[in-house]
């Protein structure tokens, strides 16, 4: 008997029992063949000597954007291989929102080592038209083109949930209705954040069965008995939470994922680093590991992979320490992608995009008219709707204050309040919905962004007149990105010239600017956990609990908008929604 490969004396991660016994395996046609504590006599030119090393399947990750590392798929691929991930799962709505099926078409395009499932864009825009404006839409007809894709293998994370929960005709509730008719088993993935008891039962109805939001150990083991299956994503890594996991014994139940890694967080890992978190937060690494190869790949029915047994693809991970999780070797299907120390292989051809992509961002300079305010009152001082960000996650609250009015200007300044502005950009409607922020910097600057999920619209913040119109003209510029702006200077860029999204620079160019852009963000005093997901969410609206789309400040829960001034006290004379 030939074999391709022998690896000879592994301790080899055994999936049933959670364990690692020493044995050796034989590859033979990029599968798994046999797998015995005996000597294996076959024939094999390729023998790998693996004494005192791990043996543990490829790491799949189940929920992720690839997006959200601003990059393209050949190039993410290289950058993942490293860190032992041999499969994802990926959501590109993103793409979708900015170039709707035409774009989603172009990343499934890519030829790719990693190996790229789909789910199904659900949430095109996130909520309604009417409450948002984006590039491109994902309806009925979309998705029932993508249900005859085999790539594709679920319905992507599920967001609306007044429409999914409470207007059985909404396009979202139309949508569901149509994958299960057509794909009855396909799995369907929700976006559930603070979502509990009658709420959710009415939310789960739908045939939504996962939730991969910011996850609370109050409420998770009642999430998980109401038949959710729960995707972990890095924030919600915490010692309580997996303590409920490890004392109910609810392994078969959850898994790892990463959801959103940033550029600049590529640069040190991925799925693998949230495994190691888990570890860290109190969990026995066997069942991490169970948590991030078996687990996801039974929950997407990706039946030929996650286990080391004889049949299933030869996706494999050789470590040196257990403990620390140190990656001697990736192999996928049964062939090497990467060796300790070696650099990131970047592939010869990468994608082509249509010309058009990269000239995406139709929206006009903005004006210091623009910027004022202008109030109708016979006040001195009005009541307005201000959003408060938090310093973790990136819910955001409603808190009100009253700010003085001078010959009809609201003087925000002098609240120490910032002007948080998003411009459609697609050049449908030439929207622009004006917010304020409390407190959100505390040196004079602005942030200016295009990755403005999940309508991708131009988003621009500051405190200064000047800085914010600089950083607006500098991104349009770019075509689109990060741009940070300190006291009237551009301090920090980081060009996404596709759809204002992606880049196809080499992850180490690309992370540096957005590691540059991050730093420049903290010395502006933007203080969160996870600065440029902080940010880039202020518009998402289906965050909790009050965000910002071209057409206005929106109460997210109930899909109504706030008007910036309190109709008591005044009118706003030139925002999209009073």
């Amino acid at each position: 008997m030939n074999a391709d490969l022998i690896i000879k004396n592994a301790w080899v991660f055994q999936t049933p029992t959670r364990s690692f016994v020493k044995q050796n395996v034989a590859i033979k046609d990029n599968k798994f063949y046999y797998i015995s504590p005996a000597n294996i006599d076959y024939l094999s030119t390729n023998v790998i000597k693996a004494e005192n090393q791990y043996l543990i399947p490829g790491l799949i990750d189940i929920h992720m954007h690839i997006e959200s590392s601003m990059t393209t798929p050949t190039i993410f691929s290289e950058a993942v291989l490293r860190y032992g991930v041999t499969t994802i799962v990926a959501d590109a709505h993103e793409m979708a929102n900015v170039f709707g099926l035409d774009g989603l078409k172009e990343l499934m395009a890519a030829d790719t080592t990693l190996d790229i499932f789909h789910a199904i864009p659900s949430s095109v825009p996130s909520t309604t038209p009417e409450l948002e404006t984006t590039g491109g839409v994902i309806g009925l007809a979309e998705v029932a083109k993508l249900l005859q894709d085999p790539r594709v293998i679920c319905l992507g994370e599920a967001m609306n949930f007044k429409g999914i929960a409470y207007e059985p005709d909404s396009l979202i509730a139309q949508i569901i209705d149509l994958c299960k008719k057509e794909r009855p088993t396909m799995p369907m993935e929700g976006h559930i954040p603070k979502i509990y008891d009658q709420e959710l039962a009415d939310f789960l109805y739908s045939g939504i069965s996962s939730d991969h939001t910011h996850q609370f150990p109050e409420q998770l083991l009642a999430k998980i008995n109401a038949g959710l299956f729960i995707q972990f994503q890095n924030k919600s890594i915490t010692p309580e939470n997996m303590m409920v996991i490890h004392d109910n014994q609810l392994y078969d139940f959850a898994c790892f994922i990463t959801d959103d890694v940033m550029a600049d967080d590529l640069l040190s890992g991925h799925l693998n680093a949230n495994l190691l978190k888990a570890v860290q937060a109190g969990l026995p690494i066997e069942e991490a590991i169970y948590m991030t190869t078996y687990t996801p790949a039974r929950r997407m029915s990706l039946l030929d992979r996650g286990m080391i047994a004889p049949g299933r693809i030869a996706d494999f991970i050789l470590l040196d320490d257990l403990a620390e999780f140190s990656i001697n070797a990736v192999y996928k299907d049964g062939h090497p992608v990467y060796t300790k120390g070696e650099a990131i292989h970047y592939p010869e051809v990468i994608e082509e995009f249509p010309a058009e992509y990269f000239q995406s961002v139709h929206c006009r300079p903005l004006t210091p008219q623009d910027l004022l305010l202008a109030v109708k009152t016979d006040k001195e001082m009005v009541r307005c709707n201000i959003i408060q960000k938090q310093t973790v996650g990136t819910f955001t609250e409603r808190v009100t204050k009253t700010i003085p009015v001078t010959n009809g200007i609201l003087q925000i300044q002098e609240a120490n309040i910032a002007q948080l502005i998003v411009m459609e950009r697609y050049g449908k409607n030439g929207n622009i919905a004006h917010a304020l922020m409390d407190q959100p910097l505390k040196k004079k600057g602005a942030i200016a962004t295009t990755w403005a999920h999940d309508h991708h619209n131009l988003m621009v913040m500051g405190n200064d007149a000047d800085s914010i119109l600089l950083a607006q003209h500098e991104l349009l510029k770019l075509q689109g990105g990060y741009v940070v702006v300190h006291d009237g200077q551009v301090v920090a860029t980081c060009p996404l010239p596709i759809g204002g999204i992606l880049s196809q620079a080499p992850i180490e160019e690309l992370g540096a600017d957005l590691k540059h852009v991050r730093q420049a963000m903290q010395n502006l005093g933007y203080e969160n956990m996870n600065e440029i997901m902080s940010f880039s969410t202020l518009s998402l609206p289906v965050s909790p609990a009050i965000k910002v789309t071209d057409k206005g400040m929106m109460d997210t829960k109930s899909q109504t908008f706030y008007p910036l001034i309190f109709p008591e006290d005044g009118v706003l004379l030139h925002a999209s929604i009073d």
